[in-house]
């Protein structure tokens, strides 16, 4: 039998709404309010929020914290200053990923993982069997609560609701403030390729920071638009661009990789790769969902990750053989039929962040 799925704080704010819920990540979880197209261009066009109350957040705290964790993440941790995000991975031995993780750096000792919700127990299972002396790790995600804030005003309608000036807060950096008499962690980050921020804070006043936001006039989305607008952003989703069978150097992911330190699943990061992810364009009627296949001259090469039709053009991501250039005619086999499709790049959609 499968355990009764967890809520969030705002569980009941979406049922008042009347939103569609679902499952995800064994939380009962909004999917939709009015319609994932129209939440998703709420959000390109204007100002959307997510309850994403169901993430994970882990404090690695003592002496040895930084050592910890540059030996854990893929990602260089040392030069990250007070304030500052990163965005990195856990991997394995063999390279594939554990986790794909934000680490928040709030003092010397002092650093905050934000994990995924499908991950949260592995991931600290990981964690801890990982763990050196000087380091002690607290799972903080239980009492803490978030919603993201996205799209081009989201700026101006956060803005009147504290004295900090959002201005001022650079990309991937983050500042604890008050915010509509919440205490706050606002960090400039998010999951859609829009402008926009994410508001961390307890069980208690982020139902107060949502009703302020939802008075205010800001669109309430569900999940559904945040896989579609992720997509859209070419962001990977665990489980489908990268999981414990995909790594981050096939995903195309490189750049969060630094390979003059020493972490778990460099050597096996190192090796030359056999598949990459790219974009298709389907051109034929249909959606190329997770999992079909891709062909090209009447063999296998790869699979679908995800596929969307966004704006009446139909993209998918697939992992397919890396001696596959872009601008190859393939097909993807959906129920029984091979959909024409064209190998592209995996920029469906190009948006300039605040610097």
């Amino acid at each position: 039998m499968n355990p009764p799925l967890k809520t969030t704080p705002l569980h009941t704010k979406h049922l008042a709404l009347n939103a569609r819920m679902l499952p995800f990540g064994g939380f009962d979880m909004p999917i939709e309010y009015q319609g994932i197209t129209a939440e998703h261009e709420a959000v390109r066009n204007h100002v959307g929020m997510f309850d994403v109350s169901h993430m994970g957040e882990v404090l690695i705290k003592g002496p040895n914290a930084l050592e910890y964790l540059e030996r854990l993440c893929t990602n260089e941790i040392t030069s990250l200053e007070v304030g500052q995000i990163r965005y990195s991975f856990l991997c394995y031995q063999n390279g594939t990923v554990v986790d794909d993780i934000l680490v928040y750096r709030f003092n010397e000792n002092l650093y905050c993982l934000v994990i995924n919700a499908s991950n949260i127990d592995n991931d600290v299972e990981w964690l801890t069997n990982h763990l050196i002396d000087g380091v002690e790790l607290e799972n903080v995600s239980k009492k803490t609560a978030e919603i993201a804030l996205q799209g081009p005003s989201a700026e101006s309608m956060l803005q009147p609701l504290t004295d900090v000036d959002l201005s001022t807060l650079k990309f991937f950096r983050f500042v604890w403030a008050d915010v509509a008499g919440c205490h706050t962690l606002i960090s400039r980050t998010g999951y859609t390729g829009e402008d926009g921020f994410e508001l961390y804070t307890d069980n208690e006043s982020i139902l107060v920071l949502w009703d302020t936001l939802l008075k205010a006039g800001v669109t309430p989305v569900g999940l559904g638009a945040r896989d579609t607008l992720r997509f859209e952003a070419s962001l990977p989703l665990y489980g489908h661009e990268i999981s414990d069978s995909i790594t981050p150097t096939e995903a195309g992911f490189s750049r969060f990789i630094t390979f003059e330190k020493d972490f778990i699943g460099k050597a096996a990061l190192q090796q030359e790769r056999t598949r990459k992810l790219i974009g298709l364009d389907i051109i034929d009627r249909g959606i190329a969902r997770a999992d079909y296949l891709v062909y090209h001259a009447d063999q296998v090469i790869g699979f679908i990750t995800t596929g969307y039709k966004i704006k009446d053009k139909t993209y998918a991501l697939a992992l397919v053989n890396a001696d596959i250039p872009l601008g190859t005619n393939v097909t993807v086999e959906v129920r029984g039929k091979h959909l024409r499709a064209v190998t592209r790049n995996k920029k469906f959609m190009v948006k300039s962040y605040k610097k």
